[in-house]
């Protein structure tokens, strides 16, 4: 099967001589829900932003489906991205911030407000409609812009650390109601975190990054079966993988400059 997602050599070095990503290797299978993780500028936002197709590489190729660009809305495959902040519209109502993909899109104005409104119900903010966002907490915001992207119905979904500003007993709510998104819509997702407890708790694979410049030099499956309910965080498996890769980001955090480990093979 083709992979979702394919770098090959990517790297990235911006105009003031900033060497943000050494060339990395990583391939990533439709279905996956790979997490990229690591220590403060070791790369994992550059090479988000990468595979979302907003910033280009300096040196090497990106494929998404075997495609040299990413996809579009107007093709059977579409990615969208949720950023650390929720970036909603603050004079508009929650429907019409999720529904702003879908008019910029040119959908028909009710089969967009129709989506909308299950894009909501999806992310449990059914009634939640007519509210403005100063109107909802940090967690319920976070929903909305959860619920935009999905509106797109993404085939890849790319999440920069959305949880991170919001309390542990929210984080741990909207992680397992993610993980049962990606379950139920066949996502594949590419999310990045500086909590190992989260990585954890939802990955399929771990890809350990160290800084300067930002590379690979994990690449960690969590073998786990889903659905993972809050009773999985005080189980053995659960400390055994969060000691690993303790370890392993102390590891990068002290780490020299080394080659890019080699991306493991799509299933």
């Amino acid at each position: 099967m083709t992979p979702a997602v394919t770098a090959r050599a990517v790297g990235k070095t911006y105009a003031d001589g900033t060497r943000a990503l050494a060339p990395v290797d990583l391939v990533i299978a439709a279905g996956e829900f790979v997490t990229l993780l690591g220590p403060s500028g070791c790369g994992k936002t550059t090479l988000l932003r990468i595979a979302a197709g907003l910033l280009a590489p300096s040196e090497g190729a990106m494929a998404w489906w075997g495609e040299p660009e990413p996809p579009g809305t107007g093709g059977a495959r579409r990615l969208a991205m949720v950023f650390q902040a929720p970036t909603l519209m603050p004079w508009s109502r929650v429907l019409f911030n999720v529904r702003l993909p879908l008019d910029l899109a040119h959908v028909p104005r009710d089969e967009g407000t129709r989506t909308a409104r299950a894009a909501l119900a999806g992310v449990g903010l059914a009634g939640a409609e007519d509210k403005l966002p100063r109107e909802l907490s940090g967690g319920m915001q976070m929903r909305v812009s959860i619920a935009r992207a999905l509106a797109t119905s993404p085939s890849l979904l790319l999440m920069d650390e959305p949880f991170g500003a919001l309390d542990e007993f929210t984080r741990h709510r909207l992680d397992a109601d993610l993980a049962a998104l990606w379950a139920e819509r066949g996502l594949t997702v590419l999310f990045v975190t500086h909590s190992i407890q989260e990585a954890v708790f939802l990955s399929t694979r771990i890809i350990v990054m160290a800084a300067h410049p930002g590379r690979i030099i994990g690449d960690v499956a969590v073998t786990e079966p889903f659905p993972r309910s809050d009773a999985f965080r005080g189980t053995p498996a659960f400390a055994a993988h969060c000691s690993d890769l303790s370890q392993r980001v102390a590891a990068a955090s002290a780490a020299p400059e080394a080659a890019s480990a080699p991306a493991r093979p799509a299933p």
